[in-house]
């Protein structure tokens, strides 16, 4: 380390990647960022072109030249490229000529900042919707009070017998209509704060839904080193239970694959743990965050809902309440954390997102 020249030192302790390549755009030297971001290492790739190294195309391959050819520097934003991983990643690259035969390069993975763009959105949308809820259940309740009162008072008064029936069902009515607002302002107590092993969570919730007789495989993939998360563990079993049984009972709706398609897997639910690290949740950076995912190979979420997923009253299914999403959003914010949904045909992925005990970090 010492031996090092100070701007490689520098450069090495950068969070943003850092690539040089030479006159023939060969990789001549890379920071311990590139190497994360391109999933690659520099003593395996060093000579190679970027084309050989991830999915660039013909277009952003010509920018790095144009770049060193008039030595000028060029900013491409928002472009797609492949790494060696595989992963598809948007970044914003900046390419600087340093020298007549050697090109600086920039790279600025997008996909998180927008993430987290989408996620504060969120979060204000989730905080709105809670506001308005919160009064509307004031709104309501206070009237459901005074009309299950009033029809008490009735039926002690009722010259005939058999006209008692018809208060019951104004109480059993309003109970019914108060249970709901309950529902739909979530968990009213703070959640409590314990160690929790999540994968306790996550077999909980396969136990119970394996005992409700569904037909869907049920399977999982966990990290073993994940450490406990502090939180309420009645209310995560809950919130990971509120989904998976919506990704089941949507499932149960949809026509197994069959002879037309002899290859096509049945549906299959997964339940999914890993570390992130170094992982922004609103504004604040964490060291570790646990997701939990709950992952089908269903048609995937109608375009019209994703937008309002996660509002109370909100369903895809005809006999579904709109309750569950929302109810597991309200979970997840109580324990700091948030759900993120990815959806398309064919994949269905819920996150949850806890950030672990002593994790937090830089405020965004």
């Amino acid at each position: 380390m010492a031996n090092k020249p100070m701007h490689q030192r520098l450069l090495e302790h950068l969070n943003t990647a850092v690539v040089v390549l030479d006159s023939q755009l060969q990789m001549v030297w890379m920071n311990p960022a590139a190497e994360t971001l391109l999933a690659v290492s520099l003593a395996r790739v060093k000579g190679s072109t970027p084309d050989n190294m991830t999915g660039l195309d013909d277009t952003l391959i010509n920018v790095l030249r144009k770049a060193l050819e008039e030595q000028h520097p060029y900013t491409q934003r928002e472009a797609e490229i492949i790494n060696a991983a595989n992963e598809a990643l948007t970044v914003d690259f900046t390419a600087t000529p340093i020298s007549a035969n050697e090109l600086l390069v920039e790279i600025e993975p997008r996909d998180r900042l927008m993430q987290i763009s989408r996620e504060e959105a969120l979060i204000a949308r989730q905080e709105a919707v809670k506001v308005l809820t919160r009064g509307l259940a004031h709104e309501v309740k206070n009237p459901l009070g005074g009309i299950r009162g009033a029809a008490q008072l009735l039926e002690r008064d009722l010259p005939e017998p058999q006209m008692v029936e018809f208060t019951r069902i104004i109480i059993e009515e309003v109970d019914r209509l108060r249970d709901l607002v309950d529902r739909m302002l979530g968990p009213n107590r703070p959640p409590l704060q314990a160690p929790v092993n999540v994968h306790a969570v996550t077999e909980r919730v396969r136990a119970l839904l394996q005992a409700e007789g569904s037909a869907i495989t049920l399977s999982a993939d966990y990290d073993p080193s994940l450490p406990e998360v502090i939180g309420d563990e009645g209310q995560l079993i809950q919130a990971v239970l509120n989904i998976a049984r919506n990704a089941t009972q949507a499932l149960n709706e949809q026509p197994q694959p069959d002879s037309p398609q002899p290859d096509a897997a049945p549906y299959e639910i997964t339940l999914r743990t890993r570390a992130r690290r170094q992982f922004t949740l609103g504004h604040e950076r964490h060291r570790l965050v646990c997701e939990l995912a709950i992952i089908d190979n269903g048609p995937g979420i109608p375009e019209s809902l994703r937008e309002t997923l996660f509002y109370p009253m909100v369903s895809g299914r005809a006999e579904g309440s709109g309750l569950g999403l929302s109810i597991a959003q309200g979970i997840l914010h109580q324990h700091q954390g948030l759900i993120e949904c990815d959806s398309r045909p064919g994949h269905t992925e819920f996150r949850l997102l806890i950030p672990l005990a002593g994790t937090s970090g830089d405020h965004t």
